[in-house]
């Protein structure tokens, strides 16, 4: 296949409609083709269910926050809302589907809560499952209460991992139907903020990029109880950089042999390679995304290619990426797109 169609999650409080598909042609290496494939408010995070036939994106209707559920067009990528799940209170900021499209889980930032759904067979969503609120604090002024950023399954899918910016925890639940029960915390460094997380395809380590700190934490993960232990952490930021940096989103590729991570003010993305046996990480180079505020990234299915988000420039930018290295060229930037948030490829 040479063209793949993606999703483009965003902030919809200046230009933005809502949810923006777009077309990578791998044979001409461009993109193109970005518009509006559903107008919803706030659709900052998206995903997409491992059949390709469903796209949930987190949405704000009127006061209310919660979840909405698209079938998608096979030919051409449209989508077609199915239902959506809201209740009082702000959107969440994250949402990840199990690879059967059973569960859906879902992460907030101002709630504290993380959130499950049931599905139909057609992926519409039952009322929510699971509702958790969460407790505490860290010494960082933005770590007032928790904040949620990220909610998604282990590789054995017996655990759903959150990840809390507001108390440098990541809570491991059992996950049971549906429902959600608290097996395992692990506590990072005081004041870090850990965001987002990303598994190896050994399912033996974790790699979690902190926000405050600017870091990629290497973590053991035990499948027979869903626990955490830390085995390294290594800095995304140049020792002489003192300007302000929040660390974005990290992922790794399917062969396990690279992590990307993203720096917000910086603006760029580090590179490190994996070492198969210990998981540790080794810092290969820094690539500019070539705009403003890196929010999110993804490989494209063939992962020859790497495509970066820039919100505060509303631009996205194509790398082509050395599978043997690791390494990114700049290939195509300024690709306009309003309030980009993450983007997700079909596929």
């Amino acid at each position: 296949m040479t063209k793949y169609t993606g999703y483009i999650g965003t902030y919809t409080k200046q230009q933005s409609k809502g949810v923006y598909q777009f077309t990578l042609d791998t044979e001409k290496k461009a993109l193109s083709d970005v518009k509006v494939a559903a107008e919803l408010g706030n659709p900052t995070y998206v995903t997409v269910s491992d059949d390709g036939k469903n796209l949930y994106a987190v949405t704000k209707d009127g006061d209310n926050g919660g979840l909405t559920a698209f079938s998608i067009h096979g030919e051409t990528g449209g989508l077609t809302e199915l239902n959506r799940q809201t209740r009082a209170g702000s959107p969440p900021c994250h949402v990840s589907v199990d690879h059967q499209k059973s569960t859906v889980v879902t992460a907030n930032y101002h709630s504290t809560e993380v959130v499950s759904y049931l599905t139909n067979e057609d992926g519409s969503l039952h009322p929510a499952v699971s509702v958790i609120e969460n407790e505490g604090s860290g010494p960082h002024e933005r770590q007032e209460k928790p904040h949620m950023h990220f909610a998604g399954f282990t590789p054995d899918e017996k655990y759903v991992v959150a990840v809390d910016l507001g108390t440098d925890r990541v809570t491991s639940y059992a996950v049971d139907n549906g429902k959600l029960t608290e097996v395992q915390v692990f506590t990072a460094k005081p004041g870090s903020g850990p965001r987002h997380l990303t598994f190896h395809p050994n399912k033996k380590f974790a790699y979690v990029m902190t926000e405050l700190s600017s870091e990629v934490l290497v973590l053991r993960y035990d499948e027979n109880d869903g626990s955490f232990t830390q085995q390294q952490s290594i800095p995304t930021l140049p020792e002489d950089f003192k300007e302000t940096n929040d660390g974005s989103a990290i992922h790794i590729s399917s062969d396990g042999r690279f992590v990307y991570a993203g720096n917000r003010g910086h603006n760029s993305l580090a590179v490190y390679k994996v070492d198969q046996d210990s998981g540790q990480l080794t810092f290969i180079e820094w690539t500019s995304t070539e705009g403003n505020w890196p929010r999110d990234f993804v490989l494209d299915p063939s992962e020859d290619f790497l495509i970066a988000t820039n919100q505060k420039s509303n631009t996205m930018t194509l790398f082509e990426r050395d599978q043997a290295t690791g390494k990114l060229s700049l290939i195509q930037s300024d690709v306009s797109v309003p309030e980009p948030v993450c983007v997700k490829f079909l596929g």
